[in-house]
């Protein structure tokens, strides 16, 4: 699990203890992720599943994506698809994703990348595998996140973030124990790069084996703690949990988590993501590829969909579907095409 990393941890600013007197706050449930597929058929698994929406918000859905070894001509991704009302982030740990929509955005995303998509008033987009990557095989994680936009925001215009791995706010523990990416939002006064409508913070934690982490967290912001790979506890009661487990927390101004001593040989650390936000408190109206904040919204979002209001694939897009690319290298004579970003 590469994503980001330092040779010396130390060298790194370090997070403060939550001040004297914080509230830990403590995990409301543990939940286990269940697994499924997106798109052409790419394994995910879907983190907040079985949540109460109420306890997510401003988050809407989040799936973690692999950790998938490939083989040659397996690799997968969506077709062109539409999307409305909210933002996709889409956080690569290893492995590589194209990605074009209709509004110009596009660009490929690897180790340690992120890709951020405010849909907004409506657009289309692909997300595939490189045509590379699909020839060859070979690793493949990460997540994707759906951040919800406040009514006011919904048709905002479109926008397309391109963070590189090396633009990551990169921090430590207050004891070294703990490397913190911050991607969005800010720790402890550190700002990480995501520029985002909605006040939230988004960050990848690789704890330590026996190493505890305490991280001061903004009380008007929710809470949640997914576990990518690795064992270990959360909490002020030190409730157990693994790969694939969402923690949700209660009120308070702290978080606390440790790893195991002990971890596997495949994941020697404790990765987590930690994430949270300021709760929009708005009606939810989701459906598919839409949010919106009533029905009506959503049947306006269809038909606007349908007419070619939210964009038209392009006649030589950049980026193909990997079923197509597929296709092409099985078809008599075939092989790849060339399609660079």
């Amino acid at each position: 699990m590469p994503a980001v990393t330092v040779e010396n941890i130390l060298t790194l600013p370090r997070v403060a203890q939550p001040r004297e007197g914080a509230q830990s706050r403590p995990v409301r449930s543990v939940s286990t992720a269940p697994k499924g597929f997106e798109g052409e058929g790419f394994p995910v698994r879907r983190a907040f599943a079985g949540t109460d929406l109420a306890a997510l918000d401003p988050f809407i859905h989040m799936d973690q994506m692999g950790e998938v070894e490939y083989a040659p001509m397996e690799p997968r991704g969506t077709s062109w698809h539409p999307h409305r009302g909210f933002e996709t982030v889409t956080y690569i740990i290893d492995g590589s994703f194209d990605h074009e929509d209709t509004h110009g955005g596009g660009g490929t995303i690897t180790n340690g990348d992120t890709q951020w998509m405010t849909a907004g008033s409506g657009l289309l987009h692909i997300e595939a595998p490189p045509e590379q990557l699909v020839m060859s095989g070979g690793l493949f994680h990460g997540i994707q996140l759906w951040v919800n936009l406040p009514g006011a925001q919904k048709m905002t215009d479109p926008r397309y973030q391109d963070i590189r791995s090396g633009e990551v706010a990169l921090l430590s523990s207050h004891d070294g124990g703990t490397l913190l990416r911050v991607i969005a939002g800010s720790l402890d006064g550190h700002d990480g790069p995501g520029i985002t409508h909605t006040p939230i913070s988004l960050v990848h934690a690789t704890v330590a084996p026996g190493a505890r982490l305490d991280l001061p967290w903004p009380a008007d912001f929710n809470a949640l703690v997914y576990v990518l790979s690795g064992r270990g506890v959360v909490g002020p009661e030190r409730r157990p949990f693994g790969e694939g487990q969402l923690a949700v927390f209660g009120a308070g101004d702290s978080l606390e988590l440790a790893a195991d001593d002990r971890q596997d040989e495949r994941s020697p650390s404790l990765e987590v993501l930690v994430l949270g936000g300021r709760p929009i408190r708005e009606p939810v109206a989701a459906y598919g590829p839409f949010v919106m904040n009533s029905r009506d919204e959503l049947v306006t979002a269809f038909e606007d969909f349908q007419a070619g209001r939210l964009g038209v694939i392009p006649k030589s897009p950049r980026v193909r579907s990997a079923q197509e690319v597929v296709d092409a290298a099985l078809a008599p004579g075939g092989a790849p095409g060339h399609h660079s970003l």
